[in-house]
């Protein structure tokens, strides 16, 4: 299994979400509108940040081999053994 270092989707998302949390795309000085009595750009920020941390863990879960290669060997030979 490649590193997820190597993938380079993995970083495309990464900085994609990282760029996009701050809403620098929006008008200079925008403050409305409010949703519920938060500004919308705040939403943004926190919507997103929720989104990074769920990119992040997913990724830790998924594609992160955390099992060295010599441990993995020996899973494999004990599940064959039995």
């Amino acid at each position: 299994m490649k590193e997820p270092i190597q993938k380079k989707w993995i970083w495309v998302g990464f900085v994609l979400l990282i760029l996009f949390n701050a809403p620098w795309y929006l008008p200079e000085g925008m403050i409305e509108p409010y949703i519920l009595g938060i500004p919308f750009w705040a939403l943004i920020s926190v919507g997103l940040s929720l989104i990074l941390c769920a990119y992040l863990s997913w990724l830790c879960m998924t594609q992160w081999n955390l099992i060295e290669d010599e441990e993995e060997e020996e899973f494999e030979k004990e599940r064959r053994q039995s």
